[in-house]
């Protein structure tokens, strides 16, 4: 019984092992799976478990005695670089800052472990900044201890050679996801090796595609690497000038090498673990673990929090929402919360049928997004949040894509978003839908990115009409009938957004930027106004009266209204009887008027007394209130604005994120979403929480099954390419599923996506995982940088950063004095003095130093920043070492700009430094390098290519400005590189295109395609697919078009390490030659 109950647990022929690493006698490899660390004869066989841990652990590393193993794992919310001896043990903790530390190879002594880190450089480094990209290479004791610097190159997957006078390593040019495959470009990853006696790099190879996990040879200098020469990563060995394939795999890429003393290569292939002896055939191991291999469980999760979408029901007294991609019902008043939906798939766009027994919402169960319907089954509950039995039917369902359903207030249509780009109404009673809009005027981007809403009589829709655009949309008006013609209220170059109907049908609202600040890269931030316009003119005329007006009128039809009621009662006294007047069969409160057309514009109001940044408003049906969510401070508070008299103010302070807001029918209550919990607001602005009091039951491998299968649809729908070019998807899709069951963690997960997505070749692509692990450590900056070449106990500066925590006048701290204690603790080579700064950001903290030539101890207390700030810091640093270089080299002649980032507040910057600072000079750098992207090649192109056309002349005096006054006019030329990325190649691209300058640099990889990243119902992975092509003068999609430099200039490691900048003095050079 003992045994049939081991084997219960038993996992035979296990798949996706990760990071396996052969011992250096041959005989065991280390390799992670499901988090774990095992341990399996290099012949296969049954592993055996060296880690079993809550956390992550991965990356195992052997010592070259092969009695030890260094590993990196997130016991601490951060990977960080353990080591425990190979026979079993309590692993030791070597390094301790939040940066995620790596390890790579063992010391050729043994003594130290050689690790990547993502920590800040020294003051000679004058490459850009960015820990995100560039890792530098430590060792550390393996007792423990101060880490030693190497090199901050930015470098990757290091190994020593035999001696260890060397290192080989693979380098990183920018930001492309690390598993895409097949591209050939100039940021694709090349091998390296560092001569570490006189710190001398030396290029191994040329390829222009990927070249990767690159490692010694045990007995000659030999390299071994992957590469992709033959159309998917194979092994190569590169000796003596020539390069030699050793595998020959097709389809799938080979991961994960290692090498053995008697090279025995090491590695895995589609899933699988594989050894080669040299000269041999591969051997693919059958590997089997005698455990549960953390094997995914069920568990339940509270739902108050994380709601992503919300309505409130038609009497007032429940809300469906939606958390996690689940549909809920909780009560108003109480806690009482009924689970709708129990399915891994996700559910979404939840809506309240008229009469509040029913509810639809989206649902992607199979192989389309369908719209569904829950009822409640029995008559005597009249609450979804108290019911027992729900009746769930698929209600519309086709080959199509169909979510987004409405209700028409009748309850007898339901109208639906279909394939992403055409509104459809779906008869209820005949089964049948009709097209109002059809395919080729709305181009999804975002999927819920352009909405809809009835009218109150059902007969009417309001809709988002790109008319086959995608930047700009209208409103559109159509009736609910067969054939029907579309009419657009408004015609502006600003659209109309958020598009509602208002006071009982008579009015539409609607935001737009016409008198606020415009985002400059036609995305992000806008500040915007609520507007109201008027289908009615007798509506628009009572709205239009002052406050005494109305007083007025309001008084005159009270009148009216009690001697009418007078007469009527004197009549029925008298016995009078009159003709009953003929009424319509609706109640005035349902009653529609005729919706004119005609000067809709002369009927327009705004109703906010200021722009802002708005995510939603509600105005009650009187017109009388209006409630706007504007973020004028830190996050988003609730305003209301009283149209008539424009009397605005602050209901509730809420510094929340942006949110949707439903209003009760009676107009005194607002419900909205802070912080992903739902929260009640009355009109006196008291904010009640809604009580949730339900869970859910969370499966994260049927979840993980799911995002998967919609991340394979949402390609086939979506890709910018329709021949997904020329791939077999669905061949791919299930080859990657087949991994599902091998996989519990979100590590391992997006590995899988990436990997997945990567098949694409195509930018913007990729898993992300952004894990949430509580209380973990978070290294704080003191805001110095430090000689790493100090040998001496303690830590010397070498440079005190501009604006940090001893960027101040009071402080005696000077570069070149040395930090002995920090908190009283005193720094040694025995400890991780970044472990002092643990969880420190914005405390107190004493720090003792002294001026080396005087024995005497300073002391003062500063308040260390987080390690983003010091990054903030760090880019300030680095343009204002730019700016310097080009000013000395120019005799101040030329100007320089860096362009951070492809968005509106980049411009700012740059408009502002050019316009201001640089206006004087004679020409311009425009650098744009490891710029990540946004949209932002129009207005920079634009602003570059000024042509005088008119001078000022005041009392004939010629001035030095003129037409056009703001853009430049001056010679300019383009920085750019490998790590530009997005709208970064764009904008040289078109810069380049339109023969305004040079591009000066590197090449720049054809990564022209704009992307949506999709926050996926486990909110901590996202992932991209590229679905808009941009097109230039080849007639043909930019991406993967390279953009060639007109002037290609290296930025060799020698030369940035010692702060040249070779490519910088190069335009500095051209640009002296524009203006001679």
């Amino acid at each position: 019984m003992l045994f049939s109950f081991a084997c219960s647990f038993a996992q035979e022929n296990i798949l996706w092992m990760r990071y396996p690493s052969i011992s250096p006698d041959g005989s065991q490899i280390a390799f992670g799976y499901k988090g774990d660390l095992y341990l399996v004869a290099s012949s296969g066989g049954i592993a055996t478990p060296l880690t079993i841990h809550d956390s992550h652990d991965m990356m195992p590393v052997w010592s070259h005695d092969g009695k030890s193993i260094a590993f990196a794992s997130d016991r601490y919310g951060n990977f960080d670089v353990f080591v425990m001896p190979v026979s079993g043990g309590t692993p030791q903790r070597l390094t301790h800052h939040s940066a995620a530390d790596y390890p790579q190879d063992f010391t050729p002594d043994d003594r130290g472990i050689l690790f990547t880190s993502a920590r800040c450089i020294s003051n000679t480094n004058i490459r850009f900044y960015s820990p995100r990209l560039f890792q530098n290479l430590y060792t550390v004791d393996k007792k423990g201890g101060k880490a030693t610097l190497l090199t901050e190159a930015g470098i990757s997957e290091a190994r020593y050679n035999q001696d260890g006078s060397m290192i080989v390593f693979q380098d990183r040019k920018g930001y492309e996801d690390l598993l895409r495959k097949h591209h050939t470009s100039s940021v694709t990853r090349d091998i390296w090796t560092l001569d570490l006696k006189n710190m001398r790099f030396n290029q191994i190879s040329t390829f222009k595609g990927e070249d990767l996990e690159p490692l010694f040879s045990p007995v000659s200098n030999a390299i071994y690497f992957l590469s992709e020469q033959s159309g998917t990563l194979n092994i190569w060995k590169a000796e003596n000038g020539q390069q030699t394939a050793i595998t020959q795999f097709k389809t799938h890429p080979v991961r994960h090498l290692s090498i053995s003393n008697q090279q025995t290569l090491c590695y895995t292939y589609n899933g699988d673990l594989y050894t080669q002896s040299l000269n041999a055939e591969p051997q693919k191991l059958s590997v089997s673990i005698r455990n549960d291999g953390r094997a995914g469980t069920e568990k339940n999760i509270a739902v108050n929090s994380g709601i992503s979408q919300f309505a409130l029901s038609p009497n007032g007294k429940e809300i469906a929402f939606v958390n996690r991609g689940e549909v809920f019902v909780t009560s108003v008043e109480g806690t009482q919360t009924k689970r709708i939906t129990n399915t891994p798939q996700q559910e979404r766009y939840v809506q309240w049928s008229p009469d509040g027994r029913s509810l639809i919402y989206s649902a992607e169960r199979g192989e389309s997004w369908d719209i569904y319907k829950a009822t409640i089954n029995r008559k005597e509950e009249p609450y979804f949040y108290a019911s027992t039995i729900l009746d769930e039917v698929a209600l519309i369902a086709s080959n199509e894509e169909e979510f987004q359903g409405k209700y028409s207030p009748d309850g007898k249509f339901i109208a639906y978003i279909a394939e992403r780009n055409s509104l459809k109404v779906f008869n209820i009673e005949t089964k049948e839908s009709n097209t109002l809009l059809p395919i080729g005027r709305n181009f999804s981007y975002s999927d819920g990115d352009w909405d809809f809403a009835w009218s109150p009589d059902s007969k009417h829709i309001l809709c988002d009409d790109g008319e086959g655009n995608w930047f700009s949309s209208s409103v559109a008006l159509i009736k609910n009938e067969n054939n029907s013609s579309i009419t657009h209220p408004l015609a502006s170059g600003y659209g109309q957004g958020n598009v509602k109907w208002a006071m009982n049908g008579k009015a539409m609202t609607w935001v737009n930027a016409k008198n606020g600040r415009k985002s400059h890269a036609m995305q992000g931030n806008r500040e915007v106004d609520i507007y109201l316009g008027f289908f009615d003119q007798a509506a628009y005329d009572r709205f239009s009266l002052s406050k005494e007006e109305f007083a007025l009128l309001e008084e005159k039809e009270k009148k009216e209204k009690e001697a009418k009621e007078k007469e009527d009662k004197e009549d029925k006294e008298n016995g009078i009887k009159k003709k009953k007047e003929k009424t319509d069969e609706k109640s005035d409160s349902t009653k529609q008027t005729p919706l004119v057309i005609e000067h809709f514009a002369e009927r327009v109001k705004r109703l906010t007394i200021n722009s802002s940044s708005i995510s939603d408003y509600a105005l009650n049906n009187e017109g009388t209130k209006l409630y706007y969510l504007a973020a004028f401070e830190k996050g988003f508070d609730l305003w209301v604005t009283e149209p008539r008299t424009r009397e605005t103010k602050i209901l509730a302070k809420l510094g929340a994120g942006g949110s949707g807001i439903e209003m009760s029918k009676d107009g005194k209550s607002l419900f909205v979403v802070k912080d992903g919990k739902l929260s009640k607001i009355d009109e006196n602005g008291k904010i009640e929480p809604i009580g949730i009091g339900g869970e859910m039951k969370l499966n994260t491998e049927s979840e993980r099954a799911y995002i998967l299968g919609h991340a394979y649809r949402q390609v086939k729908k979506k890709f910018y390419d329709p021949a997904i070019h020329g791939l077999d998807w669905k061949m791919l899709y299930e080859n990657y599923r087949s991994f599902l069951p091998y996989i519990s963690n979100n590590y391992d997960y997006q590995e899988l996506l990436s990997e997945f997505l990567g098949e694409l070749n195509a930018s913007h692509t990729g898993g992300r995982y952004s894990p949430s692990i509580a209380h973990g450590d978070e290294t704080a900056s003191l805001g110095l940088l430090y000689d790493e070449s100090f040998a001496g106990p303690g830590l010397k500066v070498s440079e005190i950063i501009a604006e940090g925590p001893f960027s101040k006048a009071s402080s005696q701290l000077k570069a070149g004095y040395i930090i002995e204690k920090i908190d009283g603790i005193t720094i040694t080579d025995s400890i991780d003095w970044t472990s002092l700064l643990n969880r420190k950001n914005k405390q107190n903290t004493l720090i003792t130093f002294r001026n080396p030539e005087t024995p005497n101890e300073i002391e003062e207390v500063v308040k260390p920043i987080s390690l983003g700030e010091e990054n903030t810091l760090m880019y300030k640093r680095w343009i204002r070492l730019m700016k310097a270089l080009v000013d000395k080299k120019s005799n101040g002649q030329l100007g320089y700009v860096h362009v951070q980032g492809m968005n509106d507040g980049s411009y700012r910057d740059v408009f502002d430094e050019v316009m201001g600072e640089n206006f004087e000079k004679k020409a311009l750098i425009v650098d744009t390098r490891f710029n990540g992207g946004g949209w932002l090649h129009d207005d920079l192109k634009t602003f570059l290519s000024g042509k005088r056309y008119l001078d000022f002349a005041p009392q004939g005096n010629r001035l030095k400005d003129g037409e056009p006054m703001g853009r430049w006019t001056k010679p300019s030329c383009v920085l750019m590189s490998e790590g530009n990325y997005s709208d970064a190649f764009i904008f040289p691209y078109v810069y380049k295109q339109a023969g305004i300058g040079k591009t000066i640099g590197k090449p720049v990889p054809g990564t022209g395609t704009a992307v949506w990243w999709e926050t996926q119902i486990d909110p901590t992975l996202v992932f991209g697919i590229p679905m808009v092509a941009t097109i230039g003068n080849e007639n043909r999609p930019t991406e993967n078009l390279q953009l060639e430099a007109d002037i290609d200039v290296d930025l060799r490691y020698e030369d940035f390490l010692n702060g040249k900048d070779t490519q910088l003095e190069k335009a500095i050079e051209v640009m002296l030659q524009s203006i001679k």
